[in-house]
């Protein structure tokens, strides 16, 4: 006897409904798609009880032929394709023939629709997939589709829903995606009669932002624009300041296809590479164009996987494109308020700025109050006059004393040959250079401070230098010289692009608890990092010295011995020429022991041994070798190492060094861990602040 036989057609439709009817949000996407392929520009969404008890969606597009409206119920009825050769070049959003009936399959769906503007459409009406009604009714032109009861007759599939919370949140995101992806058509979502999204489709991007992210997401957003022989780009992107905890503010649009694509995120976080902090992701809206030869959208039942034709291609130009549009912005995030919403009622938090309320330590109380009436008369652009001129210089550093960090620092004893050694660290250079100061006339004869000479910024420009922490003998931080990139060769290289906008000319003044520097210009008041600032500045360096490792290594007349796990040990010893891409050289020394023969020279002096071990672990993490990865590591593993620290005084020469240094750095904006170095308040911000406008 036959063991095999055909199904039912209404049971292979509730089959096929579990692949393409998954939750309440599939039934909006199908329908959506279908309104969008009908060309309409106004589509209306209302759903109640998160999309379980009903589901409406009425549009103003072409509308659905009389005699073709029973038919497109059966499977595959479709009108978008006719040839197999058609699956190769589609332009619709839908085209299976799928999703009408696998919905009625496992709901009650009504149906009124009218191709034409004379007011006469059909109704249609199916329940279980059985027809129930199909007659003449008064509509005008386009399809209005009700969904009731979903999976009413599935009672396994209803016990899989979620919330309704949860289910409207997927429902929600739908309608977003579908509004940044055709932004010239109206959507609107209503849930149990409230308005979650309302926009114009005017064809306006960053309206459509403001609607869904708020306006201070659609102000934090920059255009995008590209093109190159095989795709078009365009969209937005948002500023490194503005970030999410996951990638859900990431859309990807093919063709006005939203789309689900591993290597374009990652093509797009590369493009901000450094720019954004571990585990923030930014808000990005990517609408790609190509000619739908280029890419297979028939590869996933819910049509949101593709396949592209030249992904290496489109990878590299998605990177260059964005990383091109972020090269050309000054980075610098300003303090904004933030503001409370409460119904119709809105409220601002001022930022708290929190000053002593009596005379500074050793200052007269008549000083202190001479000080204030001085400040009062400021002028309203916040440029201090020619007799405040002197309150640059912090009060601690007297002329003629050498910086106290290096009054204590000893020789290098493995410093490099002769022909490998850098020029003169410019805090040394600084400590020499005050050594003159007191040959010169006193502050009350000269009128420039003395750490402003011009032999000292001289020095400063044409040397190479680094901060670097050890500890000295009575338990206190005291810093070592090492290499720093060449300040004329960045800023010849950063010049040489004239896409890069120039780092803005920062005046000292002075230092916020060991931690941050505070700066000034004719625009506003500046905070620096200073760890974050001076990482970044050994990020390049080292990032920069470690594409050539192999020449500046150096024997070790006691080689460092690291030890690991049997099974660490067997991994290292197939891994050993990884090492050697960063001028590492390391060797099975028996057992579980490994010996590091050599290094570069350049490495934080006292750290080597740390940044090798960290080292061990990357490559032992990494499936398979990355020389750009490898480079990447190693040099934030130096930089972070070799960086000064919070709550660690610098004198003023090390703290204009270090904003020199960073306005010389090719990315000066954030650390290589995406941490915002500098952040800004305008004058004009201030003056609000102090109520000196209104």
């Amino acid at each position: 006897m036959a063991k095999i036989h055909v199904l039912d057609e209404h049971i292979a439709n509730q089959i096929a409904a579990g692949e393409v009817v998954e939750r309440p949000a599939s039934v909006v996407k199908e329908l959506l798609e279908n309104s969008v392929d009908a060309g309409a520009t106004k589509i209306e969404v209302s759903v109640e009880e998160g999309g379980l008890l009903s589901i409406r969606v009425k549009d103003n597009g072409s509308g659905i032929e009389p005699d073709d409206l029973e038919t497109a119920f059966y499977r595959h009825a479709t009108s978008k394709i006719t040839h197999g050769r058609d699956l190769f070049q589609i332009t619709s959003l839908g085209f299976r023939g799928e999703a009408l009936p696998s919905i009625a399959a496992v709901s009650k769906v009504e149906v009124l629709t009218a191709s034409g503007d004379d007011g006469r459409g059909r109704r249609i009406v199916i329940e279980g997939g059985k027809l129930c009604a199909h007659e003449d009714a008064a509509s005008p032109q386009g399809t209005e589709f009700v969904v009731k009861e979903l999976f009413y007759n599935t009672p396994a599939r209803l016990k899989y829903m979620k919330t309704i919370q949860t289910e409207l949140g997927h429902i929600s995101d739908v309608l977003y995606r579908m509004a940044m992806s055709h932004p010239h058509i109206s959507f609107t979502l209503r849930h149990n009669a409230n308005v979650l999204l309302q926009t114009l489709g005017n064809g306006d991007l960053l309206q459509v932002v403001a609607a869904i992210y708020g306006t201070s997401a659609a102000k934090a957003m920059l255009p995008i624009q590209g093109e190159s022989l095989d795709y078009r780009v365009s969209g937005l992107i948002s500023l490194p300041e503005w970030t999410r905890a996951n990638r859900g503010g990431m859309s990807t649009i093919v063709n006005g296809r939203f789309i689900r694509n591993y290597g374009l995120n990652q093509a797009i976080l590369k493009a901000y590479h450094t720019l954004l902090p571990i585990n923030r992701f930014p808000l990005v809206v990517v609408q790609l164009e190509m000619h739908p030869s280029l890419v297979d959208v028939n590869v996933h039942p819910a049509k949101l996987e593709v396949r592209f034709s030249k992904e290496a291609e489109l990878y590299e130009f998605i990177e260059t494109t964005l990383r091109g549009i972020l090269r050309q912005e000054v980075l610098i995030p300003q303090v904004t308020k933030q503001q409370i919403r409460r119904g119709d009622n809105s409220s601002f938090i001022q930022e708290q700025f929190l000053f002593p309320r009596g005379p500074f330590k050793d200052e007269p109380e008549s000083e202190a109050r001479g000080t204030q009436e001085k400040a009062d008369h400021t002028s309203v652009s916040g440029k201090p006059s020619a007799e405040e001129d002197d309150l640059d210089a912090p009060a601690d550093i007297q002329p003629g004393q050498a910086p106290e960090l290096f009054t204590e620092v000893p020789p290098l004893p493995d410093a490099p040959p002769p022909d490998q050694a850098t020029a003169m660290n410019p805090f040394q250079a600084f400590a020499l250079d005050r050594a003159e100061v007191d040959e010169r006339p006193s502050p009350t004869q000269d009128a420039a401070p003395a750490y402003r000479s011009s032999n000292t910024n001289t020095q400063v420009r044409e040397s190479r230098s680094s901060y670097k922490a050890a500890v000295s003998s009575n338990g206190e931080r005291s810093w070592k010289a090492s290499s720093l990139p060449d300040t004329a060769k960045l800023a010849a290289a950063v010049k040489s692009d004239a896409s890069m906008p120039s780092f803005p000319e920062l005046s000292l003044i002075g230092q916020h608890h060991g931690t941050y520097l505070i700066a000034q210009n004719e625009d506003g008041l500046y905070l620096i990092d200073q760890h974050a600032a001076h990482e970044r500045v050994n990020y390049e360096y080292y990032y920069e010295k470690f594409g050539n490792p192999a020449q500046a290594s150096q024997e070790l007349l006691l080689p460092i011995t690291l030890e690991f796990t049997p099974s660490e040990t067997e991994k290292l010893k197939t891994r050993l020429a990884w090492f050697e891409q960063a001028g590492v050289y390391l060797e099975h020394f028996g057992g579980q022991t490994f010996r590091v023969r050599s290094h570069p020279f350049w490495f934080p002096k006292g750290d080597e041994k740390d940044i090798i071990e960290e080292m061990s672990e990357w490559v032992l993490s990494e499936r398979s070798i990355d020389v750009g990865k490898m480079r990447e590591a190693a040099s934030i593993m130096c930089s972070c190492k070799a960086s000064i620290k919070a709550n660690q005084k610098l004198t003023a020469q090390e703290a204009e060094t270090l904003i020199q240094r960073l306005g010389s750095c090719r990315q000066p904006y954030t650390c290589p861990h995406g941490r915002p170095i500098v952040v800004s308040f305008s004058t004009y911000d201030l003056e609000k602040l102090f109520k000196r406008v209104m």
